[in-house]
């Protein structure tokens, strides 16, 4: 397979991804340090390894702009989902975590057309792991304001 030149920014976005998280790690408390330093570590040795694998296939096959990947794009969904996500951030810090979170699970699931009881199916399981891994578990306080 050859290497797109167009994965070269996505590399480069996800190097400046790692910085950034690492960089507002250093603010954190050193106690609750160690999970976001281990997956900014984790996202870091993958980006790597991805560049890598670029390196190593640019060198055996060649490259290739990478433009026809994006053949198939679909201006409404990107621009949706785009606008759906600073809705949810700003949801996030208005109405709190969990609202916001299956509010912006059934919306976007409803705008790609999901049957309803997978809807209902993936709200509930992925709020039940969110809850058990981050709030049981780690004891992370999720963003809670106005109705909670």
């Amino acid at each position: 397979m050859k290497m797109k030149y167009t994965d070269i920014g996505i590399v480069a976005v996800f190097y400046v991804i790692c910085a950034l998280f690492f960089a507002e790690t250093q603010k954190l408390p050193v106690e609750s340090q160690m999970y976001p330093k281990v997956i900014v570590i984790i996202l870091f040795g993958l980006t790597t390894l991805y560049l890598i694998q670029m390196i190593v296939n640019a060198v055996k096959f060649g490259t290739e702009s990478g433009k026809s990947s994006f053949k198939d794009f679909q201006p409404k969904q990107f621009f949706v989902c785009l606008a759906l996500t600073v809705l949810y951030v700003a949801a996030v810090l208005t109405i709190g975590f969990f609202v916001s979170t299956a509010v912006f699970l059934v919306v976007t699931l409803l705008f790609f057309k999901v049957k309803p009881l997978y809807i209902a199916i993936t709200t509930v399981a992925l709020l039940l792991l969110i809850y058990g891994a981050f709030t049981l578990f780690l004891h992370v306080q999720l963003p809670n304001n106005l109705l909670f």
